[in-house]
């Protein structure tokens, strides 16, 4: 991962940062200040530039981030080098090669910034060691997860029974404004469609 340079401003701004990440907690389980504060104070700052990887295929990764700003893309890249979006993150979510944080094994996926990234970063296995002292934190953990296979399967399905038009006009109420900030054959790829069938159905909109 590339790291480029703290701002002047950089404790202000990584309190604010802090507090989205608490926020976005709180969204899922009530934590105390104690075990808030545990939690928390395992994620460090780093800010990632354009095209720098969080995490590569065949790697061990062993990451859990919070995107604070900016945009990322998870994709698979075929033997021939073809790529194939699976999902995108953007502000105020949880990033991981989720399979291989926990399985340990190999990563499957790229996760790759499309822009400009702030990015907390913990070390999963340090976050795994709290859920014995803190259920709560255990709870959190297992509502992530149980979030992110709700949004794999919603995902899945729309590909499996969805035209591209509609799977189109999803992906713009979901990740509104996206499309102006990342390039558009991310797009196209994400909704499993060529670009010039993308172009051709954006014209509708």
């Amino acid at each position: 991962m590339g790291i480029f340079k703290e701002s002047t401003n950089q404790s202000i701004i990584f309190k604010m940062t802090k507090d989205n990440l608490i926020t976005y907690i709180q969204s899922f389980v009530d934590l105390t200040t104690l075990e808030m504060e545990s939690f928390t104070e395992l994620f460090k700052e780093v800010h990632l530039k354009k095209d720098d990887y969080f995490a590569q295929q065949g790697e061990f990764s062993t990451s859990l981030g919070f995107l604070n700003k900016g945009v990322m893309r998870a994709f698979y890249r075929n033997s021939w080098g073809k790529e194939y979006n699976k999902t995108f993150f953007t502000d105020s979510n949880f990033v991981a090669a989720y399979v291989s944080i926990t399985t340990k094994q190999r990563n499957s996926i790229n996760i790759q910034c499309l822009t400009n990234c702030r990015v907390l970063v913990a070390d999963y296995q340090k976050v795994s060691t709290l859920y014995a002292k803190y259920p709560k934190i255990e709870s959190l953990a297992r509502r992530l997860a149980e979030y992110k296979f709700a949004l794999k399967e919603k995902r899945e399905i729309e590909l499996a029974t969805l035209d591209a038009s509609t799977r189109y006009e999803i992906f713009r109420k979901e990740h509104a404004g996206l499309e102006n900030l990342i390039n558009q054959y991310h797009i196209a790829s994400y909704l499993s469609v060529t670009p010039t069938q993308l172009s051709r159905i954006r014209s509708k909109f």
